[in-house]
């Protein structure tokens, strides 16, 4: 899960490059949805990668203009299959 947040509070120069270059993803790394916050200051995508370097190559390409927060993540299914089951 990514967090951004704009610098400056601006979006406008991230949707530029954006229409003009696409998002940027190396090989490896699948986009799965984005959210934008009301005001426009955030956006909360869900990545997919191998490994959370390859999130890192993307975030750089783009930290001239976002601050990212990285939260490798997995589903609830995934999280409670790994965990032993409690006393019975």
């Amino acid at each position: 899960m990514v967090t951004e947040r704009f610098k400056g509070g601006d979006m406008g120069p991230v949707g530029k490059r954006f229409q003009r270059s696409g998002r940027m993803l190396p090989e490896g790394v699948v986009y799965h949805a984005s959210w934008v916050d009301a005001p426009g200051a955030r956006c909360f995508q869900v990545m997919e990668a191998e490994n959370q370097s390859l999130i890192e190559v993307w975030a750089g390409r783009w930290s001239d203009l976002v601050e990212f927060e990285i939260v490798p993540v997995v589903t609830s299914s995934q999280f409670w299959s790994s965990r032993p089951a409690g006393p019975a």
